[in-house]
């Protein structure tokens, strides 16, 4: 019996501009309301819509996890923020929610995606604070030593590394849990990790129609540049080897330090779609040589 080749694994590195192909960050962009997308992107995201009407409320609800965990960070001490997969830049950006707390506050967004990147360019020009480097989150070592990553960010202290919806498009070729344990491996003692998924596991316990239409918006993410690769809660537990969760621990989304807003997200059908928990690198923290 001959063996079927493998498909060939997409490619590492930043993406061109390419409208035609809908695009998982521009989709994410449309669901929550956003003008920075295309007709490709936009026809894919109201078939994905008709699979999962519940759609947008998933996109808000990871945004509103976003927001929290960032809070979260400041509240820890944290002053600076490696986005990693921060997609096109919208309301509530994390630079904007950190300099509000601290002017001082530094931010540096990853994407591979032009667009995201060119619009978070002219959004932060003249931001001396924040910026975004054109890079894969799936090339670490790339990301860690560009010269823009680290003339914005002291890795000597604390850092708040947020992977908020990324790895649900990183699939298991492509070694998720090594990416965190490497990005991890940057981090001091003292620096926070959220990391957010969709998963499928939860749902189908609790909710056989909504399973269902989590599946079929697997499929449809087919026709996308990125696909979707749901994870378990066991999976999202693995890739906090070497950090303390914090509490609660690994939740669905809504229950995960809620704050009491979007009170009909939180009760929507997407409920039970998304996990996220937040990991604190082990180890004494110290202060930065002066």
């Amino acid at each position: 019996m001959t063996r079927a080749t493998p498909p060939p694994l997409q490619p590492i590195g930043p993406r061109s501009y390419d409208s035609e192909m809908p695009n998982a960050s521009r989709m994410y962009d449309y669901y929550l309301g956003g003008a920075m997308n295309f007709t490709a992107d936009r026809e894919l995201a109201e078939r994905a819509k008709t699979v999962l009407p519940c759609t947008p409320s998933l996109a808000r609800l990871n945004r509103s996890w976003l927001r929290r965990v960032v809070n979260v960070c400041l509240d820890e001490g944290i002053d600076q923020f490696l986005d990693l997969g921060s997609g096109i830049p919208t309301v509530g950006n994390v630079h904007e929610i950190v300099q509000r707390s601290n002017p001082d506050g530094r931010v540096m967004y990853v994407d591979y995606d032009a667009t995201a990147v060119t619009h978070a360019r002219k959004l932060l020009k003249g931001n001396e604070n924040a910026g975004i480097l054109h890079a894969d989150i799936r090339d670490p070592q790339t990301v860690l030593h560009a010269p823009e990553v680290r003339s914005l960010l002291d890795f000597t202290r604390p850092v708040g590394l947020l992977m908020v919806g990324i790895l649900l498009y990183v699939g298991e070729e492509y070694d998720p849990a090594g990416l965190v344990a490497t990005y991890r491996d940057a981090c001091v003692p003292g620096s926070l990790l959220p990391i957010s998924v969709i998963t499928t596991q939860i749902v189908a316990e609790h909710d056989p129609m909504t399973h269902k239409q989590i599946l079929d918006l697997i499929a449809v993410y087919n026709d996308a540049s990125e696909q979707i690769h749901p994870w378990t809660v066991d999976d999202l537990r693995s890739w906090f080897t070497g950090m303390d969760l914090l509490e609660p621990g690994i939740t669905i989304l809504p229950e995960w330090r809620p704050d009491g807003s979007l009170e009909s997200d939180n009760d929507s059908e997407a409920r039970l779609l998304g996990i996220g928990g937040m990991g604190r690198v082990r180890g004494p923290v110290t202060e930065a040589p002066a």
